[in-house]
């Protein structure tokens, strides 16, 4: 017993070391192009020709951190751009989730179903849910490989990023809590995208 519980604490060990951490600040960010809810094809790219761009990396629909968070990013979509920022959520969910989370957050700006994990790769926010976390979504009836589809058992940091109009990380929040601690319901606020915006 004693044996197993020591290869399950190094294989957590394992996987927390090996654990993204999210792109940091003064980095380029990557550029992306993907289709959002509406079918509307949106890239970093030209969102920057308008101004900064807040790029929100969310679970899904599912997640009711997540939701909360993309909701609150609604309720206050007018101060954010009125500082000249657009937001970008991306989630590695099929087209299905980013409309339910649509749906139920209301959300009026781009949610991008992330196929490959292209973009949840390239800003290092991506990891494979481990077993532990997978019994914890069975408790809830949660099936994240059903919702995210070709994208399997993988889920994104809770995590954001502002984009300068250099193209330039001038912030970032990157989540990194076990599911065992309730941190990990923390996205962040919306006063603090406000601040670095």
């Amino acid at each position: 017993m004693k044996k197993l519980l020591l290869a399950c604490l190094a294989t957590v060990l394992l996987i927390y070391s090996q654990a993204q951490k999210g792109l940091q600040v003064g980095a380029k960010a990557p550029n992306f192009s993907a289709k959002d809810q509406n079918g509307n094809t949106i890239s970093l790219n030209a969102a920057l020709k308008k101004g900064k761009v807040v790029v929100l990396f969310y679970r899904g629909y599912w997640c009711p951190g997540c939701s909360k968070a993309v909701k609150n990013l609604q309720d206050s979509l007018q101060l954010i751009t009125a500082k000249k920022a657009t937001v970008i959520a991306v989630s590695p969910e099929g087209y299905e989730g980013i409309s339910k989370t649509a749906q139920k957050s209301k959300a009026t700006f781009s949610l991008l179903s992330d196929e490959g994990l292209t973009i949840s790769t390239a800003y290092k926010v991506i990891f494979k849910v481990t077993p532990d976390m997978d019994t914890i979504h069975k408790k809830y009836h949660l099936d994240v490989v059903g919702n995210n589809g070709k994208n399997g058992n993988n889920l994104p940091r809770p995590s954001a990023f502002i984009v300068g109009k250099d193209g330039k990380i001038t912030y970032r929040y990157f989540n990194t809590y076990p599911y065992s601690d309730p941190r990990s319901n923390d996205r962040v606020t919306v006063k603090e995208l406000l601040q670095n915006l």
